[in-house]
């Protein structure tokens, strides 16, 4: 029994024993059928990963896409913007231009218009003058029967021209 005295000895036995029972008690199965179990769960976790990378790169680039539509259609609407403004901007220096001649025509109207008051005003004030004048000078030369005579004269022809 100087065999179980060393220490060495009954630690390597005690191990074979505990090995033995281990085995003898499926440990080994279990612990191979947990390991299956976990790389099994870590296999589908992978293939999740992958299809979820997957399908995030088909979004990323749907949405790449998308950006790119998007800022094609706002550099559209950016041109056609451009276009209006520059359509309305000519657009309303043709009007001011018909605007401004519009106003050059009345005001050439409205100085012809007081060309031709003033001008009869002056031929009426002439024509008033004129009309004193000879007033005056008929007046003067005509005695009263004369003047009867010819108011009778002018009654006499202003009756035959207006009938």
């Amino acid at each position: 029994m100087e065999f179980l005295n060393n220490t060495d000895n009954v630690v390597t036995i005690a191990f074979v024993l505990f090995v033995a029972l281990l085995v003898y008690l499926g440990v080994p199965k279990i612990i191979a059928g947990l390991l299956d179990k976990r790389a099994e769960g870590i296999r589908n976790e992978l293939d999740e990963a992958r299809a979820l990378r997957e399908e995030a790169q088909t979004l990323l680039a749907s949405y790449e896409r998308k950006q790119m539509e998007v800022a094609e259609q706002a550099d559209g609407i950016v041109k056609a913007a451009k276009a209006e403004a520059e359509a309305a901007a000519e657009q309303a220096k043709a009007d001011i231009a018909s605007s401004i001649e519009r106003r050059l025509a009345a005001a050439k109207d409205q100085i012809a218009s007081a060309e031709a008051a003033a001008t009869r005003e002056v031929k009426d004030k002439a024509v008033s003058v004129a009309i004193a004048a000879a007033s005056d000078v008929i007046a003067k030369n005509i005695g009263a029967g004369d003047a009867n005579a010819m108011i009778d004269a002018a009654i006499k022809d202003v009756g035959a021209k207006l009938h």
